[in-house]
């Protein structure tokens, strides 16, 4: 089983790069399901009912919040109708929709239903309820079910808070991977338990901003403490980060793959990084990735770990 998870989509400029990039994901990686975290797509903050549809059109078959669950408050009626948009698990008791979504594969229905969770850390976020025991909860309930293959989406700031839930859910759940900070992390890995992890995917959307936003704002909060407003970034370049893993039938990843497409890399000023350069180079000499591969005008880089003990696992 392969699943692809697209992180935090920014704006336009991030739902224009989905709608225009995911069939070439779609045909280079053809995953069976396919994820996405959706709450930056409305102009950067919350996501509306209409942006839920076109989505789900699109062949994703779930999507992810976070913070910004409730920034357009239209959308309250639709978290209920609409199961495959979740909101953390760890909201009060009584909030509208789920945190858990378990769906079958549109691509090969024979394969297992894999369950989607949304779960939102506490440290530099608004307190919420422990996502630990609500892990808890969530997972072993999964487990009981019967249902094996368990992504979850761990939308928090901190990455020693991203880090110790994935420890904790080593050898329960299938995957952890981050979002929230908009910067995609070079930790991708499959823990002892069979687990594949990553602290943050990163986002989709503009790439010249300041994780998305103009960057006037942003500079004028950090320089004078006082209140902004943040505005999506329209102009410029663009990028898409997400992330592949593989599951065997037990659940168990056997391979994690994280990526970033980017659009017109020279424009506006920006550089290809010599450092990051170097470390694809090395990661490809080390796994065979594509480097660097020239698409249609974009850079794909990607950076693969695999498990070279799965086979052995009982």
């Amino acid at each position: 089983m392969r699943v692809l998870f697209i992180g935090d989509i920014v704006g336009k400029p991030g739902r224009t790069m989905l709608s225009e990039r995911l069939p070439l994901l779609k045909m280079h990686y053809a995953p069976h399901y396919v994820i996405v975290n959706g709450e930056n797509a409305a102009h950067g903050r919350g996501i509306t009912k209409k942006i839920v549809e076109d989505f789900l059109a699109m062949g994703i078959d779930v999507i992810t919040m976070g913070n910004h669950t409730w920034d357009n408050r239209s959308i309250m009626e639709t978290i209920v109708d609409e199961p495959r948009l979740l909101r953390p698990i760890n909201f009060p008791p009584g909030t509208p929709g789920s945190g858990v979504a378990t769906v079958t594969s549109s691509i090969d229905p024979d394969l297992p239903p894999l369950a989607v969770v949304n779960v939102m850390g506490r440290s530099f976020l608004p307190p919420l309820d422990d996502p630990f025991r609500a892990l808890d909860d969530v997972v072993n309930r999964l487990i009981k079910e019967g249902i094996r293959h368990i992504w979850v989406d761990v939308h928090a700031e901190a990455t020693a808070e991203k880090q110790a839930i994935g420890w904790y859910l080593d050898g329960r759940a299938s995957a952890v991977v981050g979002t929230h900070t908009h910067v995609q992390t070079a930790d991708a890995r499959i823990l002892p338990g069979g687990m594949a992890y990553l602290t943050d995917v990163g986002m989709t959307g503009p790439m010249n901003g300041i994780l998305g936003m103009e960057r006037e704002g942003v500079l004028a909060r950090f320089l004078t403490q006082l209140p902004s407003r943040f505005e999506v970034y329209e102009e410029g370049p663009r990028e898409l980060s997400f992330v592949v893993v593989d599951l065997d039938e037990k659940g168990r990843a056997t391979s994690i793959e994280r990526g970033r497409i980017v659009e017109d890399a020279h424009a506006e000023g920006w550089t290809v990084n010599t450092a990051d350069t170097a470390y694809h180079v090395f990661t490809h000499a080390l796994t065979n990735a594509p480097v660097n591969a020239s698409t249609g005008g974009l850079t794909v880089s990607t950076d693969v770990s695999t498990d070279p003990s799965a086979e052995d696992k009982p």
